[in-house]
């Protein structure tokens, strides 16, 4: 297992918008974490289960095209991925504002 931050940016929209696009995002794609959004950019993190990094890494970039019509989301082009293994995802999340803490599921909320 992989985990994925993408970033996708484009022409704005309203906030309600791009948040119901990642709550149907979330219900499509089953190991969806969470998102971020703004008005010209959204950021989704999940696990994506691949052999390497590099086949996780063309699965990640094709997300977003592959759920622009049945998630509604916005036409907006990917700018950035990060993938990581699942050991540098957990000790990454040990700490957060200097204490421990877990990233919560499923939160879709504004940058």
């Amino acid at each position: 297992m992989w985990h994925i931050t993408l970033t996708v940016a484009g022409v704005s929209v309203p906030d309600q918008v791009i948040k119901g696009a990642l709550e149907r995002l979330s219900d499509e794609h089953p190991f969806l974490l969470s998102g971020r959004y703004a008005a010209d950019r959204a950021e989704v993190r999940y696990w994506e289960e691949a052999t390497d990094v590099a086949t996780a890494l063309r699965m990640a970039v094709l997300l977003w095209d592959e759920h622009v019509a049945s998630a509604q989301l916005p036409p907006w082009r990917v700018v950035g991925v990060e993938v990581v293994d699942r050991e540098t995802f957990h000790r990454r999340g040990r700490y957060i504002h200097e204490q421990p803490g877990l990233v919560a599921a499923g939160r879709v909320i504004p940058f």
